[in-house]
């Protein structure tokens, strides 16, 4: 199961876990794998909180940051604005009738609205604006060994700085095209998400998008993600010539998972055919659980969904008043999460879920040599 990128990572396993809780990201790179914080949802300020307290938890363990800098967006060539500023030139674009519209939804389905203590910023890190200082407070952190960008080619400027300070660059693809991309970007790897996957994804599936990007990059690893959710799915993938496997919803059900319990409920009842690739959050195409919030942006008598980052502007307080307020917002929360969650069916420790992923890999090896007729 080692690969070369285990050894340039100082990893066990070439299983990577996105997610973004600490305390899984941490019981990962412990495991044995790396654990990959999602960083989308910090300012810089809070990162270095999370970032401080995984260097404290990991022992000599490495793991990753995952970063949102889109290829395309709206504000986006806008130079010498602080982050701030560049909230409150983009906030001019969102219509106050989106607004309205996302109020009225919450207010329907009886989701209180937050203490004003509790006020947050509107602009996530959406643009490279934005994910500038994430980026710095990432290279304060020497166990920070990956940072990976989940849409579209870093800009020029990150890629340098990173791969400068010894670290690994990569960014996630939906299409040959996005891997060319990356390759010619000079990126170290690429994560390799077929549809099924949570969050953003493209059309096309994994069985058969993986082996064409693996083809087209050549000698430039390739993670393979998108629906994985055992060890032989992981098998597959490293069949046809994966470096790793980028798993992400499988850890929205752990016990160390930052999940309300109503909302994780919802995750473990729900079966493959529960999740729908819908624009109502961030304004590009993600996969999550269809619920009363995804119908309602999809009605034809209703606002369209705004470009990203816009419509997170819009949608963002719900997402903040959903997990203050999971029992209330169970129709209407923003649940992302990949078709494999028709496999999530009950609520293990991180370390056991990396046994499993482990064991089944070693399982499915070994019924393939049977087949073979190596045993």
């Amino acid at each position: 199961m080692r690969t070369d990128i285990c050894d340039r990572l100082g990893i066990e396993f070439p299983i990577f876990a996105f997610t973004h809780c600490r305390d899984v990201a941490a019981a990962v790179s412990n495991a044995g794998g790396l654990g990959v914080l999602g960083a989308v949802g910090f300012t810089a300020e809070q990162l270095e909180v999370e970032l401080a307290w995984l260097d404290e938890h990991v022992g000599d363990n490495p793991y990753g940051v995952d970063l949102v800098i889109p290829s395309k967006y709206e504000g986006k060539g806008i130079e010498g604005l602080s982050p701030e500023q560049l909230e409150a030139e983009l906030a001019k674009h969102v219509p106050e009738g989106h607004r309205e519209f996302a109020e009225k939804i919450l207010a329907d389905h009886g989701v209180p609205k937050l203490p004003e203590e509790e006020t947050h910023p509107q602009l996530l890190g959406w643009t490279s604006t934005t994910a500038g200082p994430q980026v710095e407070v990432i290279l304060k952190h020497p166990k920070a060994k990956l940072v990976a960008n989940a849409l579209g080619t870093p800009p020029p400027e990150f890629v340098s700085q990173i791969q400068e300070s010894g670290r690994l660059i990569g960014a996630l693809c939906g299409s040959v095209k996005h891997a060319m991309n990356h390759k010619d970007a000079g990126l170290d790897f690429v994560v390799c998400q077929g549809t099924e996957g949570g969050g953003h994804c493209g059309e096309v599936s994994s069985l058969v998008l993986w082996p064409q990007v693996i083809d087209a990059v050549g000698d430039l690893p390739v993670l393979a993600a998108g629906g994985i959710g055992d060890g032989r799915q992981v098998a597959a993938a490293m069949a046809m010539g994966a470096a790793g496997a980028w798993t992400g919803s499988i850890w929205l059900t752990v016990e160390e998972a930052n999940v309300p319990p109503a909302q994780m409920k919802t995750y473990i009842d729900a079966t493959s055919h529960d999740t729908i690739r819908s624009r109502a959050w961030t304004g590009k195409p993600a996969r999550m659980l269809r619920n009363d919030w995804t119908d309602a942006w999809e009605s034809t008598d209703t606002p369209d969904p705004l470009p990203m980052p816009l419509q997170m502007m819009v949608a963002l307080d719900g997402v903040k008043r959903g997990h203050r307020y999971p029992e209330a917002a169970k129709d209407v929360n923003f649940n992302p999460v990949g078709q494999v969650v028709g496999m999530m069916n009950k609520m293990e420790r991180s370390a056991d879920v990396m046994n499993h992923l482990i064991e089944d890999y070693v399982n499915a090896c070994e019924r393939l040599n049977k087949l073979n007729g190596a045993l």
